[in-house]
């Protein structure tokens, strides 16, 4: 598996509808401001999520495990 990080407000309804469409698992941490939520999205298909993400131009993290609330917070500082 893959989780792939994307900051909530990068995101248009049709992009998180379309990614939802290629993930299997989708979730939403949400944090207060000024940070920025994020939604993490559970992937087996790595190819084909990357090559989308690349085509909407949309920045990403990815790991090969769920990465922790605090593993978050830390990507934001």
């Amino acid at each position: 598996m893959w989780y792939f990080m994307i900051k909530q407000n990068d995101l248009t309804a049709g992009q998180y509808r379309n990614l939802q469409k290629k993930s299997m698992l989708t979730e939403v941490e949400i944090f207060n401001e000024p940070y920025d939520n994020f939604c993490l999205f559970e992937v087996d298909d790595y190819a084909g999520f990357v090559d989308f993400l690349d085509v909407e131009g949309l920045n990403y993290q990815v790991q090969s495990e769920r990465p922790t609330r605090r593993q978050l917070m830390d990507s934001m500082q």
